[in-house]
Order: C-alpha cells, then structure tokens, then sequence
C-alpha cells in the first residue's frame, strides 16, 4: 500500500478537526464566541480534510490555511485572550496552518514524500 505525504496531513487535520469540534466540552470553555468558533471550525477543517482525502484539490488546502490563520486572530478578534480557548484555538491554528502550507509547497514543487509499505 502505498500512502503519499498529503494523504496523512489530511488525516491529521481530520483528527484536528475533530478535536477542536469536542474541545469546548474537553476543556470546558466559556459559552460564547470561543466554544461556537471551535465548534464551527472545527466542523470546516473537519470536512475540507474529508473532501481532500477523497479527491484532492488545491483549493481545499487554501481554505485550510485561511482557517488556520483564522484561528491565531480568532482570541483577539472574538475576546477570549488568556483563556484555555486561546491556547487550543493557537496550537491548533499553527498546526492546520502549517500542514496546509507545507501541502500547498509539495504541490508547486512537486516534493511528493512516499512512504511504502
């Protein structure tokens, strides 16, 4: 089977999606503008991953890094700064962000990273 360096950044991000879909309950945020943002972008990452991991398509990795981004902005934007919500929301963002930046890479470099197994 072969399984190419894309295909597991999207994987990851499914599972990011979905930790930050739950996190409001993990981690017991505030009701308000921190749990509905990770509510609702984590259901956005979430389904991009999805849509990429089934047919892959450029777009869908710049919509992950805008999210991505969204999340870094999002505690100052939204008001919940030093707050758990923050730290999930940033550590989350980076990652997402990262992953679609270095997916955005491999394709206009044409580094694909296969591992066989």
């Amino acid at each position: 089977m072969e399984w190419k360096n894309e295909r597991a950044c999207d994987a990851l991000n499914l599972i990011l999606g979905g930790l930050l879909f739950l996190s409001p309950w993990m981690f017991g945020f505030a009701a308000g503008a921190a749990s509905q943002n990770a509510v609702i972008s984590g259901i956005v990452i979430a389904v991009l991953s999805m849509a990429a991991l089934s047919a892959f398509a450029e777009w869908e990795e710049w919509l992950n890094l805008a999210v991505g981004l969204w999340l870094l902005v999002a505690p100052w934007v939204l008001g919940f700064t030093a707050t758990t919500a923050m730290s999930v929301h940033i550590m989350i963002g980076v990652i997402v962000a990262v992953i679609a930046a270095i997916e955005l890479w491999l394709t206009h470099h044409g580094g694909h990273m296969v591992a066989s197994r």
